[in-house]
């Protein structure tokens, strides 16, 4: 392990008052102030929606450029000794934003940064094992003053938010039977809430608490069912369910009333090859609700019983306390990969909307009576092949979408992708990828604007050279932010007309919002490079 602190004493004195002085306390992670983004989607509901209006739909054509930062990873280049390496990186993740400091991650790297002026306050770097079967990581999670992330070997790493030290690390999963885990962890009380995903070899993926301070495991949630466990009856054998992948690598939401935590887990496995697991595969490709205190699930949804095309529901989950038929109703959305639109009631998971948001979804004979999606066997990977819409691609992925209360619309980045399933291993007992996809193309790529009660699209962009899963950040002045390929974008949130746009060195993230010394910005990440963007005072 190496820390590079850049004259750290030097720049105690040097910065404003507040930097490094405060960390995430349980207040802050329960009800965030203006000036703050101390969790990955700045709150735990996940609706990426930011209350601030001092930049909205009147002025944002004033947004211009505060300062920019890049960061380089590796070891330093002083301290290499002929380990390590510098070099570029890519930022996958919304950094957090706490006392007027960033926390960052790329790979296996961590930075913070004074949000005053992108100064680099401090580097960690860890040098891998040489397992890692991944690239990246979506971020950082932080309780009082640490800092919490997972490397691509699968350690998840504590540090100091004032100095960088590293506090301990602690293995989460054998990166050699390729294991990964990219989430961001998420801290719910005294919980570091981390998952793991793995699709190529014969895993059964988990859910984990741990211990903020020592690290300890508090309790592990596997996502496919052991012998005698309710779901182990939709697998052929407890085998087949052990070895049965089901994922969780994508952060969720968390409710505090409710004291409930829902995500999305990956595929069943062995993947395209169902002959071997027929059934739904409980509880693959599934919403799940679990108490963070205990590790027991409260309740499921499967967004894509027996999947069979590598869609999975690993995408972001998100609470919306709305109204349905008159009602006021603690609702989830959930925009899922295989082209469904579901509402669920999110104190039991009964759905409310089960509806397509591509127009060209054809794997499915139509809905059971949970409102769940009713597989085409037709549409299974076949020797022949087996035309599906979508493809594996999927109408969305994990880039977060985003609710505005001021609308009542969800926004997500959509595809109508299509592809070509073929089976390539026959045998009764296949193993990690018993067939292959064939991606054929796309019609469009488009923004939708969904109206949460009905699924129904509002408004929709559709990007011209195409386009797909984006991530996104909407406002109560009005707006909605958006990357697209090395832009990022400005929208009316009513209309989806274009407002405005800035041009960006890479595809940049999904964007964030803060008040900090009077002013609100709005900062994204883009490969290496952090912006941020400021309403120009000289502008009339």
């Amino acid at each position: 392990m190496k820390t590079r602190q850049f004259g750290f004493a030097l720049l105690l004195c040097l910065l404003p008052a507040g930097v490094l002085a405060q960390g995430a306390d349980k207040s802050v992670l329960l009800k965030p102030p203006a000036d703050s983004w101390p969790t990955h989607h700045g709150d735990y509901s996940a609706r990426r929606y930011s209350s601030l209006k001092t930049i909205n739909d009147t002025n944002v054509q004033d947004l211009s450029l505060d300062w920019m930062a890049r960061v380089t990873g590796g070891i330093p280049a002083d301290q290499q000794g002929g380990r390590g390496g510098s070099g570029n990186v890519r930022v996958s993740g919304s950094p957090l934003l706490v006392g007027g400091v960033l926390y960052f991650t790329a790979n296996d790297n961590a930075w913070a940064m004074d949000a005053h002026s992108g100064r680099v306050l401090w580097h960690y770097f860890r040098e891998s094992t040489g397992e890692e079967p991944v690239t990246a990581n979506k971020g950082m999670g932080m309780y009082g003053n640490w800092l919490y992330f997972i490397t691509r070997d699968n350690f998840l790493v504590s540090l100091d938010a004032t100095t960088g030290e590293q506090r301990w690390v602690l293995p989460v999963a054998d990166p050699k039977q390729y294991y990964f885990s990219t989430m961001a962890p998420i801290v719910i009380g005294n919980h570091v809430i981390v998952g793991t995903g793995g699709d190529s070899l014969d895993l059964s993926g988990f859910l984990q608490s741990r211990d903020p301070e020592t690290g300890e495991v508090q309790w592990t949630h596997y996502n496919t069912p052991r012998e005698g466990e309710p779901g182990i009856e939709t697998w052929p054998s407890e085998y087949a369910a052990a070895h049965g992948g089901g994922g969780a690598w994508v952060q969720g939401a968390y409710d505090p009333e409710l004291n409930l935590y829902y995500y999305g887990t990956a595929n069943p496995n062995p993947v395209y090859s169902p002959q071997s697991r027929k059934g739904a595969d409980l509880y693959t490709s599934s919403i799940i609700a679990i108490n963070p205190d205990t590790g027991k699930m409260a309740w499921y949804f499967q967004a894509s019983p027996h999947d069979t095309h590598d869609w999975d529901a690993a995408c972001d989950m998100v609470l919306i306390d709305g109204v349905i038929d008159g009602k006021p109703r603690k609702l989830l959305a959930h925009a899922s990969r295989n082209g469904y639109f579901f509402v669920l009631d999110r104190t039991n998971g009964k759905s409310i909307v089960s509806a397509p948001f591509v127009d060209t979804l054809n794997w499915s004979k139509g809905l059971d009576q949970r409102g769940q999606p009713i597989p085409d066997p037709a549409k299974e990977p076949s020797l022949g092949g087996s035309l599906a819409w979508p493809n594996a691609g999927s109408a969305t992925n994990w880039p977060p979408p985003s609710f505005s209360p001021l609308t009542g619309l969800f926004y997500v980045g959509t595809e109508e992708g299509y592809g070509v399933f073929y089976l390539s291993d026959t045998d009764d007992h296949p193993q990690g990828y018993g067939g292959i996809e064939s991606a054929l193309g796309t019609i469009s790529g488009s923004i939708k604007a969904l109206d949460y009660k009905t699924g129904k699209v509002v408004w929709r962009h559709v990007w011209p050279g195409g386009g797909g899963a984006v991530g996104m950040l909407s406002t109560a002045g009005n707006l909605l932010f958006v990357g697209n390929q090395n832009n990022l974008v400005a929208f009316n949130s009513t209309t989806g007309k274009i407002l405005w746009h800035a041009g960006l060195l890479a595809a940049p993230n999904a964007p964030m919002t803060f008040m900090l010394d009077g002013r609100q910005h709005v900062l994204v990440a883009a490969g290496d490079t952090i912006y941020s963007f400021v309403l120009n005072q000289t502008a009339k």
